[in-house]
């Protein structure tokens, strides 16, 4: 298994670490699920970088990587919605867009074709991990009750119904539903038979 392929694999690894983390709640936990869930973040990133630039893109790579990051994204929407900071409704479609793009992609194989991420892919993939950040810096600041200025100021900032907390909710919900469309249409080719 080379590098790339190793940090995908510990993506998986970091997810887990996660969402065991996020479940047990409590400041320290949920410290170290906002510390794995940025790890895991950054690794979506560091994986498609190096594979890219030592030229170690593999089968087993592209394969991996997409299902990495959909298992972190969709096991991070559930938490936040159990955790009452996302409507089911959200999780729900952004889950099913997931499930969308991913068959899609199987149908390309099949027939000999390759569907590949694009731009609009990419950045609501990093509206969704912010809305992740916003949603753990809220739950750690509110279970320590922040006596100073500057911790109650940034977690009125990651509150629920702040501009900030609803730009990257709404902003992630919204190009989850343009990529999906965007994806769809990309596809048509393949159902014209």
């Amino acid at each position: 298994m080379n590098l790339p392929n190793t940090i995908t694999s510990a993506r998986l690894i970091l997810t887990a670490v996660f969402v065991t983390s996020a479940s047990i709640g409590g400041t320290v936990a949920l410290i170290i699920a906002l510390v794995t869930f940025v790890l895991a973040s950054f690794s979506d990133w560091l994986d498609g970088y190096l594979a890219r630039k030592l030229d170690l893109v593999t089968s087993l790579g592209k394969l991996l990587d997409p299902l990495a990051d959909k298992i972190l994204v969709a096991s991070a929407f559930i938490f936040f919605t159990a955790a009452g900071l996302c409507p089911a409704w959200i999780t729900c479609l952004i889950i099913a867009r997931e499930f969308l793009v991913t068959g899609l992609r199987q149908i390309a194989v099949a027939q000999g074709q390759v569907i590949a991420a694009d731009k609009l892919g990419k950045w609501k993939t990093t509206l969704q991990l912010t809305f992740g950040v916003t949603c753990l810096l809220f739950l750690i600041l509110e279970s320590t009750s922040p006596n100073d200025s500057l911790a109650a100021t940034l977690e009125s900032l990651c509150a629920p119904g702040h501009p900030l907390f609803l730009a990257s909710l709404y902003g992630s919900l919204g190009l989850t539903l343009i990529s999906g469309i965007n994806y769809l249409q990309k596809s048509r080719s393949l159902f014209a038979d």
